[in-house]
């Protein structure tokens, strides 16, 4: 079997673009890969396009032998867009090569040691402040909505939500640390009243059985990071998920509160992660498969779990990246939970040919050969992010006139 020919895929998912990656063969099987980043996306298929010459007229099979191909023609920048795009690749290498042997790609690694995966509400709240006309449901206009909201999630049957620092009413998040604000990290007196606001109504109205997720993402510096997480320590939370470059600072954050402490979504390969195992600076692991490849993600998960810490997938994409979370936690013992996006474009589920089948808050480990969907080329080519275009967490265009 030989690849034939690569394509990429640029989509507009409404406030954020996915891409994804076709691997055609020569077999007539096509892989296909997702390596979604919502600011950098036409520089993560370029890398591809770069990529593409020492991969056409290879055996796709040899999924091993072409990553490391792919790594050593980016050795001088391992991380960022060519990790991502390397992982795109990678991922749909597998899907060919677990098409071709008629198995789930889990069964490669060895899996499945779960049926099912608890997964929580992601960006809940977040994604209806912001981007309610596109998700065609009522606006965030003040802390009862946000009560209404929790109550869903709870009929809904999801066990766990997470949530950003949102607004009611003035269609925002907090995200300075992404643009559209100071660049200093601090934490004022006013916005640490509003957190702690938020999670009130959060807490008591997702009820005892659900648990509540805070992402800080980069928006604060460890000093600021601690005063929030001490202010919230009265709530019952899952976690507190917190961005950082620095192991150590993200260290004295976790030793400073009872708080559970979430990191490693930005991370890349093992080389990222050691030093915060090594810090003991995060309690639960956030592995993004997209931007690290599924051997590599196996990897970190394998190398947290020989420092007792459990793993969480990170999944802010489309279908296919939930499908493809679902087949690492079926291959890995220590996962914590996983993150899903419900609110979304309405075509979201068009895209990768039907819904999730959410049961209770968990979803069943896939049992079709590949990742057990392929990408709807069609729809995909329908909705192209246009180039130049950021995206729409914060940004004035996102905003309720």
């Amino acid at each position: 079997m030989k690849i034939t020919g690569i394509e990429t895929f640029v989509v507009d998912a409404g406030w954020r673009p996915w891409q994804f990656v076709a691997v055609r063969t020569d077999a007539g099987i096509t892989g296909y890969g997702e390596m979604s980043d919502g600011r950098n996306p036409y520089g993560v298929v370029g890398a591809v396009d770069d990529f593409r010459p020492i991969l056409l007229g290879k055996d796709p099979r040899e999924v091993e032998r072409l990553y490391w191909d792919l790594y050593r023609m980016a050795r001088q920048s391992p991380g960022g867009i060519a990790s991502k795009a390397i992982a795109g690749i990678e991922l749909a290498l597998w899907d060919v090569k677990a098409k071709d042997l008629g198995v789930p790609v889990w069964a490669l690694f060895g899996g499945p040691v779960r049926q099912s995966q608890q997964v929580y509400w992601s960006h809940c709240g977040s994604a209806r402040a912001t981007n309610w006309k596109v998700i065609g449901c009522p606006p965030i206009d003040d802390w009862d909505d946000v009560a209404a909201l929790c109550e869903e999630v709870r009929k809904r049957g999801f066990r766990a939500l997470k949530t950003n620092i949102i607004f009611p009413g003035e269609g925002r998040t907090y995200f300075p640390g992404f643009g559209g604000g100071a660049t200093d990290q601090n934490i004022t007196p006013q916005l640490l009243r509003h957190i702690e606001k938020q999670f009130e109504v959060f807490t008591e109205a997702a009820g005892p059985d659900v648990e509540v997720a805070l992402d800080l993402n980069f928006n604060f510096k460890p000093q600021a990071a601690m005063r929030i997480c001490k202010a919230l320590e009265r709530f019952k939370m899952m976690w507190i998920e917190i961005d950082m470059y620095e192991p150590r600072g993200l260290a004295e954050v976790k030793q400073s509160t009872t708080q559970t402490i979430t990191s490693g979504e930005n991370c890349f390969g093992i080389r990222d992660y050691r030093p915060y195992f090594e810090a003991r600076a995060m309690d639960v692991v956030m592995i993004d498969i997209p931007w690290n490849g599924f051997a590599r993600s196996r990897d970190v998960a394998m190398l947290a779990e020989s420092y007792e810490l459990n793993v969480a997938p990170h999944n802010y994409y489309s279908h296919l990246a939930t499908m493809i979370g679902l087949h690492l936690a079926a291959t890995i013992p220590n996962v914590r939970i996983m993150e899903v996006d419900i609110d979304d474009v309405p075509w979201k589920d068009e895209l990768t040919g039907g819904p999730m089948p959410y049961k209770d808050g968990e979803l069943k480990v896939p049992a079709k050969p590949g990742w057990g969907v392929d990408l709807d080329e069609k729809v995909a080519r329908t909705h192209v992010w246009e180039r130049g275009r950021g995206p729409g967490w914060s940004s004035a265009s996102a905003r309720r006139k």
